[in-house]
């Protein structure tokens, strides 16, 4: 009696060993094909089940300053820091405004010239008060011309978005 349940316990640990390594082929498999398409920042994410601009600016129409979700989702980016690649903004269909996307710790940049590409960002979306002074900054850092600058006075609610991890489109 006690060989037989060490034979059932010993094949159970086999085949759940087969299972777990053929699991785990499979996750190498979508690792390679992402590699393949996309160019990595930040953590590793995954490209799947990621929103579409659209659904994104509806998630964003119903926050309100202070709400936070998670999130991930795909676009194309509008403009992206000219100095660092340390932040950029991304397109969202119908809105007048961008979302503002910085990186977790600032532990990552982007390359400066991604302008037009397609990515998919993942982290923490939200409503953010952006002063006049970080405007500013952020105007200097896109490039804009001191006139430009000079006529941003007061501060803006602004959709913002911390991303743990950005796939860019190869």
């Amino acid at each position: 009696m006690r060989i037989s349940f060490f034979l059932i316990i010993l094949l159970l640990g086999f085949t759940s060993c087969k299972q777990n390594k053929s699991e785990n082929n499979a996750d190498l498999a979508k690792l390679e094909n992402i590699q393949d398409e996309y160019e990595s920042f930040g953590e590793r994410i995954s490209a799947s089940n990621s929103l579409s601009a659209r659904e994104m600016q509806q998630k964003y129409q119903s926050l309100k300053p202070g709400d936070t979700i998670q999130a991930k989702f795909n676009t194309r980016v509008n403009a992206v820091c000219k100095m660092k690649g340390c932040w950029m903004e991304l397109d969202l269909p119908e809105t007048e405004e961008d979302p503002m996307i910085k990186f977790k710790d600032y532990g990552f940049f982007v390359p400066k010239d991604i302008e037009g590409r397609e990515v998919i960002v993942e982290g923490l979306a939200f409503i953010e008060e952006i002063s006049v002074e970080d405007r500013r900054h952020f105007a200097q850092d896109a490039g804009k011309n001191a006139e430009e600058i000079e006529a941003i006075n007061e501060p803006e609610k602004s959709f913002g978005f911390l991303a743990h991890g950005v796939l860019l489109k190869k």
